[in-house]
């Protein structure tokens, strides 16, 4: 073996040895709890203009350059100011919200919307690291007629109204958020929404608590006891700590939640994992696994932002008292 080879190999063993030292070291900076767990405390802002999946116009390219990234985050600056400027519009009156152009008068207009201008600071085109092709796989064909079903009911029915003869049982793809059981963005799994993307994680020793921004919050066991019998609206959440990792695994559902406008059901098994990966970014992954919706499983990651703002109440239908009429009129 010639001298450069042996360098070579000796650098390469050499940095291969080091990696768990750096490894450790970087860990051992990170912010630590007084019982020495790694302290994921804090408001974590998960605002991000990357979608869930790769546009189709970018097929198999996974990252974009640091241009790519660039002119994508103006053109979302250059929008929001464009639509602050643009002219005041008189609305006409019209059978549903839905119905007006994006951030014009009978929609929320965009001042009051706050998805961010930022992409993901790893510049993959799509939230999505598992397929390799940015995709949400296909779903089971049984789960394909019933979606064909419910498009086929809710024909002629806008976001926020129940399907025909619905109400309580057939709440509409919005229905979730409208009554104030589960935020647009907490899911669960939690994703980057219109606005309120922040969530805040308190710790103890026996327990973790996730405060979504936006209406829900979970209290998570850690190493407790094995998941109950009890199906719930966001599930039955367990947790344990792999490394410097809090996995939070969640199952018994009762039924939908609002992740993706209520596409998994009752079957599904969430497990989340939150990685403190600088003093600034928390790695939120979760791993969606439901048999009777989709036929593989399969992962998204949104990296967080710690912000230094507070948390502030989200009030929803402010005490509730627009669910009178929102009930009366779907009756």
């Amino acid at each position: 073996m010639s001298h450069r080879c042996v360098a070579v190999a000796s650098t390469v063993i050499g940095v291969v040895a080091l990696t768990p030292l750096f490894a450790m070291a970087q860990a051992a900076e990170l912010p630590r709890t007084p019982w020495g767990a790694p302290n994921l405390q804090g408001v974590w802002d998960f605002r991000s203009i990357t979608p869930m999946e790769r546009p189709a116009g970018l097929a198999d390219k996974e990252f974009l350059t640091e241009e790519e990234a660039v002119n994508l985050e103006q053109e979302a600056i250059d929008r929001n100011e464009r639509l602050l400027n643009q002219p005041a519009e008189r609305a006409p009156v019209l059978r549903s919200l839905e119905a007006r152009p994006e951030g014009k008068p009978g929609f929320y207009n965009n001042f009051w919307l706050d998805e961010g201008t930022k992409t993901v600071g790893t510049r993959r085109t799509s939230l999505i690291v598992d397929p390799p092709d940015g995709k949400i796989p296909p779903l089971i064909p049984a789960a394909e007629e019933q979606r064909a079903a419910d498009r086929a009911a809710r024909r002629g029915v806008t976001f926020h109204q129940p399907s025909p003869g619905g109400g309580v049982e057939d709440l509409g793809q919005g229905g979730l958020q409208l009554r104030c059981i589960t935020g647009q963005n907490s899911g669960p799994p939690m994703t980057p929404g219109g606005y309120n993307n922040n969530m805040q994680v308190f710790q103890t020793a026996d327990y973790v608590v996730l405060l979504n921004e936006m209406t829900y919050f979970r209290i998570v066991p850690l190493d407790g006891p094995a998941h109950v019998d009890l199906p719930q609206w966001t599930g039955d959440a367990r947790g344990h700590w792999e490394g410097e990792t809090l996995v939070v695994e969640t199952a018994n559902f009762l039924r939908e939640t609002s992740f993706l406008l209520g596409e998994s059901d009752a079957n599904l098994h969430l497990v989340e994992r939150f990685t403190r990966v600088s003093p600034e970014t928390l790695m939120y992954e979760a791993t969606i696994d439901d048999p009777t919706v989709w036929t593989r499983p399969w992962t998204f990651q949104v990296p967080m932002e710690l912000n230094d703002q507070p948390l502030y109440e989200y009030a929803c239908h402010e005490g509730n008292y627009g669910l009178t009429n929102i009930l009366a009129g779907a009756r």
